[in-house]
């Protein structure tokens, strides 16, 4: 039986431990917080996931809520020109025929996925890690897999350079909230996302955390920017406040929403951090010469607006399970390790397309020309809307249409044809 040690309970790190678990692997996961610490902890930047990203959870049992979870089966976009233009907006599926979305507050989530693994039957150490353990922990395991970033265990990956990378600082807001008020007739677990000319991206969708369902808002802006309004790290009431502050100027229909809001939980709501999105080197170098590989957000993120962590985290977590398990007997050399990590750019690169493109939007001061006659296309055919939508699932499919003005323009034709408009 392979041993095999992942660092880090993360969404990445335990869906491969869980998935290495059922196909037989010795597996180990090391972490420095245990379930009570994740679970009364701060709140992270809340993620969705979508719904092939949750149909692979369910491939290993790991999807606990959707029986308690909102399930968001349709999302409406709102981009706001600069100036007094109308905001243009459009709705679309999440997912097809009964498929939806959902979002689970990290605390309960990676909670829950560490307690079931140890029920499981897969080995838990909660202690610290430094870059001196992992060199004796590479004496013990065949192979060792870092899926935590931060401290001195981030620094065992450069930044590559060969790989595409919209490293732009991010400014990042986000508020737990009850009492948020309903939208015309839409469903009340709809999914929003919004982009402003004169300002950043907000995010706003429901939610399950340890007190039940919520709602989430979060706001990105580039450093420095009008939603870069945290330099003095407010507490929790004030940041709640300008956020609204915000929307009242930026973005009213979601000020609407909100106006009455209130902390779900007055002392763990809020977060306010920056991010810089990056690409490093998948694989990192041990003092005594040996390899440790990196996995999703260790070495691939990007801006928090697109909710593509926990997707990106799924589809790493998959593919490197499939690379392990066709790998077999032979050893874990570099040349397996980084062959892995290809294996799950091949999706991770479109992410970041995706990306480049949201935080780009209004660079020129105004949206790129097609990108009217998309919105308009999008508002009167659902067949457009709903595969924008559902792009946020699958981002490869962006580089097929919507990214390319003129295979964009090509597609809304045909809708077009089609209906006889």
């Amino acid at each position: 039986m392979r041993k095999i040690l992942i660092v880090g309970a993360g969404h990445a790190g335990l869906h491969l431990a869980h998935g290495l678990l059922t196909e037989g692997y010795d597996v180990t996961v090391i972490t420095g917080q245990s379930s009570m610490e994740i679970r009364t902890g701060k709140p992270s930047v809340s993620q969705f996931t979508f719904p092939t990203a949750l149909n692979y959870e369910r491939e290993h049992n790991l999807d606990l809520w959707s029986a308690l979870s909102p399930q968001i089966r349709n999302q409406r976009v709102h981009l706001y020109p600069a100036g007094d233009e109308a905001v243009r907006t459009f709705t679309g599926r999440t997912g097809e025929g009964n498929d939806y979305s959902v979002s689970v507050d990290r605390r309960v989530k990676m909670a829950d996925w560490l307690e079931y693994f140890e029920d499981r039957g897969g080995k838990v150490v909660i202690h610290g890690v430094t870059v001196t353990d992992l060199d004796y922990f590479s004496r013990m395991f065949e192979l060792i897999i870092v899926a935590v970033g931060h401290g001195e265990l981030g620094q065992l990956f450069d930044y590559d350079e060969s790989r595409f990378s919209g490293a732009r600082p991010r400014s990042i807001a986000q508020a737990q909230i009850y009492d948020v008020w309903p939208w015309d007739d839409d469903d009340e677990n709809i999914g929003w996302a919004a982009s402003a000319a004169d300002a950043g991206n907000i995010i706003f969708l429901p939610i399950l955390t340890q007190e039940g369902p919520c709602h989430n808002l979060l706001m990105v802006d580039k450093r420095g920017g009008p939603m870069d309004a945290w330099p003095d790290r407010p507490g929790p009431e004030e940041q709640l406040r300008r956020m609204k502050d915000l929307l009242r100027q930026y973005a009213p229909e979601y000020f609407e929403r909100v106006k009455d809001a209130v902390l779900a939980d007055g002392r763990h709501s809020t977060l306010v951090e920056d991010l810089t999105p990056q690409v490093r080197n998948p694989v990192g170098v041990l003092p005594s010469g040996g390899r440790v590989l990196g996995m999703a957000d260790v070495v691939v993120t990007m801006d928090p607006y697109v909710g593509q962590s926990w997707n990106n985290s799924t589809r790493c977590a998959k593919a490197y399970l499939e690379s392990i398990i066709e790998h077999g007997d032979r050893e874990f050399d570099e040349e397996f390790l980084v062959r892995t990590f290809d294996r799950f750019w091949e999706f991770g690169l479109h992410n970041q397309l995706w990306s480049e493109m949201n935080s780009t939007l209004w660079d020129g001061g105004d949206l790129p020309s097609y990108f009217y006659d998309l919105l308009d296309a999008a508002r009167d055919f659902s067949e457009v809307g709903d595969r924008w939508i559902q792009g946020w699932d699958y981002p490869p499919d962006f580089g097929t249409w919507l990214l390319d003005p003129d295979r964009a323009l090509q597609f809304v034709a045909e809708v077009r044809a089609r209906s006889g408009a």
